[in-house]
């Protein structure tokens, strides 16, 4: 029996990039007010939302727009006495809102806004023995915390106060006979799992652990007629794995390994034309989640002069990581 792939069929017309309107959307959703049903069903996620629209307003160099004073705020408000920082007020802190607090803190150059000592020390008591990371103080571990954590320190300039060596140790113990990685030792791979491990790896210079003939295999065939990416085999295509699979192929330097041309026309597909933002699939709702991976999807295959570049290992504007003095580690470059 052949095997059966499960994809969507493009619409006939796919419109040109509409940056204007995806900026309009983004500042749209920023002024929804906190008791609006739609900010108050997505509070478990605010902050990081926060750093998906600002991320792209600055790559489209709208970040003028952002109401900076008030978004400071917010994120010294949700910084807790232990350090961490939570997703909005009430929330518990987690390495995930964490990072994106600082994320957007970068892009503002507005580190000094929190208590960085207090953030540093909450991130080290992260890391268990055996190298791995907790999400927060309930002890769940998942390479995405390990991605967090370490992402987190070099933001900071503080890699110095984990254990660096056991990082990575559990990041390889999570690798799959396919190349591939996991949440955790023997659990599938997945293409937002494998973006974690991989970006650890970047910015720890550890890549010399990939299996890169088997990991670029498994990534590219991702693909689907479409055009559109998937995140492992027999799913749909998603505007994110534009991001996931194709951050780590750059990483790897195997972005010529995808059809460039017919990606970009799958991405263009998911825009609004209405709204602005971008969605999942074609003719499904916008959100700033697919809106941000589908603009550094297209900031990475260099389908716009209009983008700003953006550095593939930690999801930010290029000029950011420069200006921090960073260098994750890319293959031949």
């Amino acid at each position: 029996m052949a095997l059966r792939i499960h994809d969507i069929q493009l619409p006939d017309n796919v419109p040109e990039l509409l940056l204007e309107k995806h900026a309009d959307y983004i500042i749209s959703c920023a002024e929804k007010s906190d008791d609006d049903f739609q900010a108050i069903m997505t509070e478990h996620m605010r902050m990081s939302a926060i750093y998906w629209g600002l991320t792209a307003l600055d790559l489209m160099d709208q970040l003028h727009r952002a109401d900076k004073e008030k978004i400071l705020k917010l994120i010294k408000d949700c910084q807790y006495e232990c350090g961490g920082i939570g997703a909005f007020h009430g929330h518990d802190p987690h390495v995930l809102h964490t990072l994106s607090a600082i994320q957007i803190l970068c892009l503002f150059d507005a580190l000094d806004t929190i208590d960085i000592e207090k953030v540093i020390c909450y991130l080290k008591e992260r890391q268990e023995p055996d190298g791995s990371f907790t999400g927060d103080k309930w002890g769940e571990v998942d390479t995405r915390f390990s991605f967090c954590t370490v992402a987190s320190l070099a933001l900071l300039g503080r890699l110095d106060v984990i254990d660096v060596e056991g990082a990575v140790r559990f990041i390889c113990k999570c690798m799959n006979f396919d190349g591939g990685f996991g949440p955790r030792p023997d659990s599938e791979s997945h293409a937002g799992m494998i973006y974690c491990c991989v970006g650890t790896l970047s910015i720890l210079g550890q890549l010399h652990h990939l299996d890169v003939g088997k990991l670029g295999w498994w990534l590219c065939e991702r693909q689907l007629p479409s055009g559109g990416l998937n995140g492992r085999p027999e799913k749909l295509p998603d505007v994110c794995y534009s991001w996931w699979v194709l951050s780590s192929m750059k990483i790897l330097n195997l972005i010529h390994w995808i059809d460039k041309e017919r990606l970009i026309k799958f991405i263009l597909a998911c825009q609004d034309t209405d709204t602005g933002g971008f969605s999942d699939r074609p003719g499904d709702m916008a959100d700033p989640f697919h809106t941000l991976f589908g603009l550094g999807a297209m900031s990475m295959l260099g389908a716009s002069d209009s983008l700003k570049e953006i550095n593939p290992t930690f999801c930010m504007p290029e000029y950011v990581i420069q200006r921090l003095g960073l260098e994750p580690e890319r293959l031949d470059r």
